[in-house]
């Protein structure tokens, strides 16, 4: 999918784990429950191994997409949105690419979707051979969650049925569907749904997912891979949804995805970060070919722009107030921005 694979992929394995299934994974950032993005195996040899599987073309010889190739027996499709506008020319293209991913689920596998997504039913609709279940919040899916308001915690739902409750520190409802959707693909391989539940109550997150780099003076700094205007919003909505009104969100963005640079998504940007209270970001002209603060002005006088780290760091610096959570958001290094914060914090 577009959104939440690391977190999914990650929350599977560790299912698997914890259920002694010593899975081998493949996972594009760090568990931490494991340390490690990826093994062939754990203690014991598994016949079970979770890859984070993605549409971006196979090699300058194969433009399939990746996970064509996979051959998977459980395929969680989490969701589908424009993205890599660097190889594909719209979202019909990527759709194109997930019926493909289908056809290669074999009979006697599973497909677990995403029944909130208008863009994986049109993909369902071109044909499906396999098994399906489906989650989310729309009516008629076999997994639901009931969330409990001013707590992290939620119920997991099996067709109408309590299957028990998820006790974690994880923000944001995309967590907790990334969570159905793991329960889901766990339980096709024999985990029973009350393992599961209890599993995630030990799942530690993985690395650059609102990890926190460090507190200085009551000042918060959270590093996060989320770079999408869609992940973004969720992000920082996730953030607002459990501190409440009583702390300030700075956001703190660098756009350098490819699909960023070629201006696809500029115009979401604002949208996107409408729960901040200030937001601050990087990017020159020159290295974006488009003007990140003319992107950035329907937010107003709370949104600034920088072509220099440093300069950034000292406004960020300047506006920082005790009780404040700076919110740092690249899926890149970001020159090491959240060190330079943390040590001038301290100063």
């Amino acid at each position: 999918g577009t959104h939440g694979k690391t977190t999914t992929s990650s929350m599977l394995a560790w299912i698997l784990e914890d259920a002694g299934y010593s899975p081998g994974f493949l996972i594009g950032g760090v568990p931490m429950n494991f340390g490690i993005s990826a093994r062939l195996s754990g203690e014991t040899d598994s016949d079970f191994f979770v890859i984070e599987a993605d549409e971006y073309d196979t090699a300058f010889f194969d433009k399939r997409s990746k996970f064509v190739h996979y051959h998977a027996k459980t395929a969680v499709l989490n969701n589908l949105e424009f993205d890599h506008a660097d190889i594909f020319p719209d979202i019909g293209a990527i759709e194109t690419q997930f019926h493909h991913l289908v056809r290669t689920v074999p009979g006697v596998g599973r497909l677990v979707v995403n029944g909130d997504e208008a863009s994986l039913a049109r993909v369902i609709k071109r044909g499906c051979w396999s098994d399906k279940e489906t989650f989310g919040g729309s009516d008629g899916v076999n997994w639901a969650m009931v969330e409990h308001p001013g707590r992290a915690s939620f119920d997991v739902l099996f067709n109408g049925e309590n299957q028990g409750t998820v006790h974690w520190e994880l923000t944001g409802k995309h967590n907790r569907s990334n969570a159905l959707a793991a329960i889901a693909a766990a339980r096709h391989v024999g985990v029973p749904v009350a393992q599961a539940v209890d599993s995630l109550s030990r799942f530690q997150s993985v690395k650059r997912r609102m990890e926190v780099r460090g507190v200085v003076n009551n000042v918060t700094v959270y590093d996060d891979f989320a770079h999408h205007p869609t992940a973004i919003a969720t992000t920082v909505g996730g953030l607002r949804q459990r501190i409440g009104t009583g702390g300030r969100i700075l956001a703190v963005l660098e756009p350098r995805s490819n699909t960023m640079k070629l201006g696809a998504m500029k115009d979401a940007l604002p949208g996107s970060l409408k729960d901040a209270d200030l937001v601050f970001g990087f990017g020159s002209q020159q290295a974006l070919g488009w003007s990140l603060a003319d992107a950035l002005k329907p937010l107003g006088t709370i949104a600034h722009s920088f072509d220099q780290i440093d300069y950034m760091v000292q406004a960020i610096i300047q506006a920082a107030q005790p009780g404040d959570h700076i919110l740092v958001m690249s899926n890149g290094g970001f020159g090491g921005v959240h060190q330079k914060l943390l040590e001038a914090l301290a100063k």
